[in-house]
């Protein structure tokens, strides 16, 4: 252009998000493990055998997948994009027999993902997991620990869990906004006899406000109400069964929900997921009858972020004693 003047332009940098010619989207929670050092380390503390079966989930672009294969049999590699690997999304995925589970996952899949693993129907040894530093704390966490939640007391009724190592954000390609840690799974044999929905329902009512008192969450309304109405319906379906005639034994209860509303998510970390209500009240003598079993118990004055798995067992025992249910 006459008087214009050309402006030469300058080289853009490599950006530190390519690894041999791929470029990682944050989006879909891609941050690749580019410390070596770390990759020996995690390889070490999964105690791989060399007759194992490993099924390692997002393996990006293979820099543990390497090592693995070293250390075991077989490697099975589940990846959600399809530039790296086998393709499929691990959540909606058919899981073969693995012993040992390796997974550098995405941050937004770590709550689901743990308890699909735990729900496994094949028996595993072992999962070793990057997760999110203060999800990995939350699974960790003891009673009176400030992280300590619903999370915690699920996960560890079904394994046992410990916390192996911190790895800094600036460890991975690109780094994120937030340090990780690697938590070693290792399933409970024989899994704890327990109903799944009726224990989860459980704690989602003693975790609405975790450093309430129990007496003071069992005594509000909605909370009341919700129990009631699961006597009710339970009454209802036992009259039936029982060929007992009259208004509670014809109750439709087939479009009646039981407990709490589920969720795709029900074992989600998310703690105090119910409000509290102001009032108190509910059928007062249900209530009272709800009142008894804390009392029983003596559980009235404790909190849930005081209270140990064994005692939590012990509290849904007296209730389901009671014909009181959570789901």
């Amino acid at each position: 252009m006459a008087g214009g003047k050309i402006r030469k332009e300058k080289p853009k940098a490599p950006s530190n998000n390519y690894q041999g010619g791929i470029s990682f989207h944050k989006s879909k929670g891609q941050h690749i493990l580019k410390n070596p050092l770390l990759v020996d380390s995690i390889v070490q503390k999964a105690g791989i055998k060399s007759t194992d079966v490993i099924l390692e989930i997002g393996p990006g672009t293979g820099n543990l997948t390497k090592k693995l294969l070293e250390a075991g049999k077989e490697v099975i590699a589940v990846e959600l994009d399809s530039r790296m690997v086998i393709q499929g999304d691990v959540l909606k995925t058919e899981l073969p027999r693995f012993d040992i589970c390796v997974a550098n996952i995405p941050y937004q899949i770590s709550s689901p993902l743990t308890f699909k693993l735990l729900f496994h129907p094949t028996s595993f040894r072992c999962a070793v997991i990057m997760y999110q530093r203060e999800f990995a704390m939350r699974l960790v966490a003891q009673p009176g620990d400030n992280l300590y939640c619903r999370l915690s007391v699920n996960t560890q009724l079904y394994a046992r869990v410990s916390h192996l190592l911190k790895v800094g954000k600036n460890n991975f390609r690109p780094p994120p906004k937030v340090d990780s840690s690697v938590v070693r799974i290792e399933p409970r044999k024989p899994q704890p006899q327990v109903n799944k929905k009726e224990w989860d329902g459980f704690l989602r009512v003693c975790f609405i406000r975790k450093n309430k008192t129990l007496g003071a969450i069992f005594r509000q309304k909605s909370v009341v109400l919700m129990l009631e109405k699961n006597f009710k319906t339970l009454q209802a379906v036992l009259a039936s069964l029982n060929g007992v005639t009259g208004e509670a034994a014809v109750m439709d209860v087939g479009d009646q929900s039981m407990g709490m509303e589920d969720d795709d998510n029900e074992m989600e970390d998310d703690d105090e997921d119910m409000e509290m209500d102001e009032g108190q009240g509910g059928g007062g003598e249900f209530k009272e009858k709800v009142m008894n079993v804390l009392k029983e118990g003596g559980f009235e004055e404790k909190r849930s972020s005081k209270l140990s798995q064994q005692e939590f067992l012990y509290l849904l025992s007296l209730f389901n004693k009671s014909g009181i249910h959570f789901s």
